[in-house]
């Protein structure tokens, strides 16, 4: 416990709180049981450590720990939290919870043990409250954390905040944002920085190792996580490479699962399997035309690398501008929306609003007629009649 504690206050000594994440204030730590879920890299760990500093962290009643420490291959989470219960402790955190086999039946048994103590846990987005040994769904509150926004990049690493808006306020009254964003700063002249080197939050540290730290991340995932959460076998983890380097060079028209399968040697029923498993990794995004056809597992009809700084790293021969417009725009939206493919614009956005997505000089003739449409477009500043700039979509988290 003494080493827990001082691992603990060594990484609050280093924890900066100059930037913090808006979803610190959206996740209601009061709860008795908490998972923070998100892809690694998106900055779950410093959001906790955060936390603890701007409340106050007296390691008697606070602590967090990291169930990957090697403390724990030679003691249980529940004798730690027994331990630190019986000390006086009120709130745990514990991190990486992933990481421990049958972390579900000790965390279930911390939660009916110890009634009056809070825990927070974080985890993989694979993380799964509900199919793990113990069905903790019904206990625990996950919230699902993303990388920045385009207002958060503005925000945290360009010194330039704005106030987040609703998607309803950006479609009734779109100039209100860009006249607001524009009398600050030219949102343009960021926009493609954003779009290549934005959305994780490690470019505070620094540019040079940007594209190698986002492939890391994809490996770590494949690597590690598919095998241990989702029992891919490990002789199948070149595939699932070969198939995430195929999506980030293809440009999203309607998808050929025959030709897909093909070109990574797989079957059809195999690569639909390979593929949910992505998607819930948070490395692509799946969109259908209809929910019925997410729920029966049939094929998407288009793909996405998860965001664009993935896309661009990833692809080995450039990246198609319409690509990288329509995966910002599924990646914005997904963070508290729901979004599926339409065969009039590109995307039908909570079964009501159809945006059609493209450049400056996209017209609206394949949404004219349709209710609620509208364009996404691409180089513009300002919005005209329906159509709205691309970046303005950035604001939504």
């Amino acid at each position: 416990m003494e080493n827990i504690i001082n691992r603990c206050r060594r990484l609050l000594n280093l924890t900066q709180t100059d930037h913090v994440r808006d979803i610190i204030n959206h996740i209601n730590w009061d709860c008795r049981l908490i998972a923070i879920r998100g892809a690694k890299g998106v900055g779950k760990t410093t959001l906790m450590l955060q936390y603890l500093k701007l409340h106050g962290c007296d390691f008697k009643t606070t602590l967090y720990a990291s169930a990957d420490s090697a403390y724990f291959t030679r003691h249980t989470l529940l004798d730690f939290a027994n331990e630190f219960y019986r000390k006086g402790g009120k709130h745990l955190f514990l991190d990486e919870v992933h990481k421990y086999a049958g972390w579900s039946n000790e965390v279930k048994e911390i939660y009916d043990e110890y009634p009056d103590m809070k825990v927070v846990l974080s985890g993989s987005s694979l993380l799964s409250l509900r199919n793990g040994e113990a069905d903790l769904s019904r206990r625990c509150i996950p919230y699902d954390m993303q990388g920045f926004s385009f207002r958060e990049y503005l925000g945290i690493v360009h010194g330039i905040p704005f106030p987040q808006v609703t998607l309803a306020d950006l479609l009734s009254s779109p100039n209100d944002l860009c006249e607001r964003v524009s009398g600050v700063c030219r949102p343009l002249s960021f926009f493609n920085d954003y779009i290549h080197e934005g959305y994780y939050p490690f470019i505070l540290e620094g540019q040079e190792e940007y594209p190698v730290r986002i492939e890391n991340v994809v490996n770590y995932i494949i690597d590690v996580e598919l095998p241990l959460l989702c029992g891919i076998e490990v002789s199948n983890i070149r595939k699932l490479k070969a198939l995430m380097s195929v999506l980030s060079g293809s440009v999203p028209i309607q998808v050929d699962m025959q030709k897909l399968s093909s070109s990574i040697g797989i079957s059809r029923v195999t690569l639909l399997g390979y593929l949910q498993h992505l998607s819930n990794a948070k490395l692509i995004n799946l969109l259908y035309s209809s929910e019925d056809n997410m729920k029966k597992l049939q094929k998407p009809d288009k793909i996405f690398i998860e965001n664009p700084n993935m896309t661009a790293s990833l692809s080995l021969n450039g990246v198609n501008a319409g690509t990288m417009r329509e995966c910002f725009m599924v990646n914005q939206l997904r963070q508290s929306h729901r979004v599926e493919y339409s065969r009039a614009g590109d995307l039908l956005v909570d079964k009501r609003y159809t945006i059609e997505i493209g450049g400056k000089s996209k017209d609206g003739h394949q949404i004219a007629g349709i209710p609620d449409s509208y364009i996404a477009a691409d180089d513009i500043e300002y919005a005209y009649g329906n159509k709205i700039p691309l970046w303005a979509f950035g604001f939504l988290y």
